[in-house]
């Protein structure tokens, strides 16, 4: 599939082609923290997300029925 990061700063619009969805994302982060405004994704179907809401419908939020702020499972955490 295609994926297109497009991008804003000032009046100039940026458009990145990406064939892998990973490398799209990891651009459009790099994008937000580089500064620019209006970063989105969008796939060969035409639907448009923002890096934040793409990441999130890959790898997830929060497990159901878990308490919010609850490890995973064998995940250690400090004291």
């Amino acid at each position: 599939m295609n994926f297109t990061v497009s991008a804003r700063v000032s009046a100039r619009r940026f458009a990145y082609q990406h064939a892998s969805v990973l490398n799209a994302l990891d651009q459009g982060m790099s994008l937000i923290a580089a500064g620019m405004a209006d970063v989105t994704i969008t796939d060969g179907s035409g639907r448009t997300r923002s890096p934040a809401a793409l990441y999130h419908s890959l790898f997830g939020g929060s497990r159901a029925g878990a308490p919010q702020g609850a490890a995973a499972p064998g995940v250690l955490q400090a004291a």
